[in-house]
């Protein structure tokens, strides 16, 4: 796999920037000739310009939260998050989610984000310019019209033509943001040809992508796939993101999730092609969800049986820290074990002082056991044969 150069941010490590802190003289939002969030986007620019040249504040700092900044100027949320954007593409920002908008220096942003519907849609409209063939000086619809012939919403429509505007493509002839008097300015862009692959792509689907060349390049079948956390900071993501990206690859045939140090196991590379013979993994380990189960089930019935054996029906059981020690297990196994029997009406909670987890009906002995088969791989052929 290509070598990149993303970041992973982290939050705690990041200053944040209060709004106290700016003493720039705030933006006039009276008698002006664009809109607000345009106003506000230059202002900002100009702010982290000064202040990274004076010192005041540093790269990879964070801004103030957008609610703060809206409270500040006294504008709405709305306009403070579309000035933002302004600013994104200055190249002087980049915002990544659940962390903020960060600082950085001119044009090097190296955190991994989702394509946003915006970018999609500025895409998508220079599609639709080139397909009507529009001419220079000529008049676009109304951004109404033109959400409604790419398919997305008004405001985010209307969003992508003013970036249009600031990169010279168009020019509006209204004052402030109005929903029509869009004009093309000049065809001097790329046709969205060579994106049409990328747009509509979330971050998890570009993840899934470098999985699969990671995949490819460093393991062969048979070998086990690195934990999340070191995936994590591989592909400087989170943890969450590889999550999601390997459930496509597990679905597709090319991993094989199993619980405990077994892991996640690769089936075939995903570059080969897909091959529906069933292997001997697939069919003589047990899927980590059926696995699952059974961890569960035997811990529901090893209770049910010290039931039997020890407590009739009003007793009170250890608490589940004391169950947990005893049996080895994590107290969130042995939670969901008695959540379980409280459901099939063995077990009853009750709070307080005198609280606890008491015998409601004594389980009868027998029952079908969960059918379930892990084996040591090198084991498979004489389970196979």
């Amino acid at each position: 796999m290509t070598q990149n150069n993303f970041i992973l941010p982290q939050k705690s490590e990041l200053v944040q920037i209060k709004t106290s802190d700016i003493e720039v003289e705030l933006p006039e939002l009276k008698n002006i000739n664009e809109s607000k969030a345009v106003v506000i986007g230059k202002w900002l620019i100009n702010w982290i310009k000064h202040d990274l040249a004076c010192g005041k504040i540093k790269v990879n700092s964070l801004l103030p939260s957008k609610a703060n900044l809206a409270y500040f100027l006294g504008v709405s949320v709305g306009t403070i998050q579309n000035a933002v954007r302004y600013v994104e593409d200055s190249g002087v920002v980049c915002s990544k989610q659940c962390i903020g908008t960060i600082i950085i220096a001119q044009s090097e942003c190296g955190v991994r984000k989702l394509t946003s519907k915006r970018e999609t849609a500025i895409r998508d409209i220079q599609n639709f310019i080139i397909h009507k063939n529009f001419k220079t000086g000529q008049n676009l619809p109304s951004s109404r019209n033109i959400a409604a012939a790419i398919g997305c919403s008004a405001n985010t429509a209307r969003l992508a033509l003013e970036y249009l505007c600031t990169a010279g493509i168009l020019e509006h002839k209204f004052k402030n943001s109005k929903d029509a008097g869009w004009v093309l300015k000049s065809c001097n862009f790329e046709t969205s040809s060579k994106s049409e692959n990328v747009s509509h792509r979330t971050l998890v689907s570009k993840v899934e992508n470098d999985l699969k060349n990671y995949i490819d390049s460093n393991l062969r079948p048979g070998d086990k796939l690195p934990a999340h956390g070191e995936l994590s900071a591989i592909l400087k993501v989170s943890v969450k993101t590889i999550h999601d990206a390997l459930k496509s690859l597990i679905e597709d045939g090319i991993l094989l999730p199993r619980r405990g140090r077994y892991g996640t196991t690769v089936l075939r590379l995903p570059s080969a092609s897909n091959i529906n013979k069933e292997r001997k993994e697939t069919s003589i380990f047990a899927s980590a969800q059926d696995t699952a189960f059974y961890y569960y089930e035997k811990t529901q019935n090893h209770i049910k049986k010290m039931i039997r054996e020890n407590y009739e029906i009003g007793a009170k059981l250890p608490s589940i820290e004391e169950l947990s020690k005893e049996m080895d297990l994590s107290p969130n196994t042995i939670r969901k074990a008695f959540q379980n029997l409280a459901k099939e009406g063995y077990l009853a909670f009750s709070r307080g002082r005198y609280g606890g987890t008491f015998v409601i009906d004594i389980p009868e002995a027998g029952g079908e056991t969960f059918k379930w088969l892990a084996v040591n791989p090198q084991y498979a052929e004489i389970y196979k044969n």
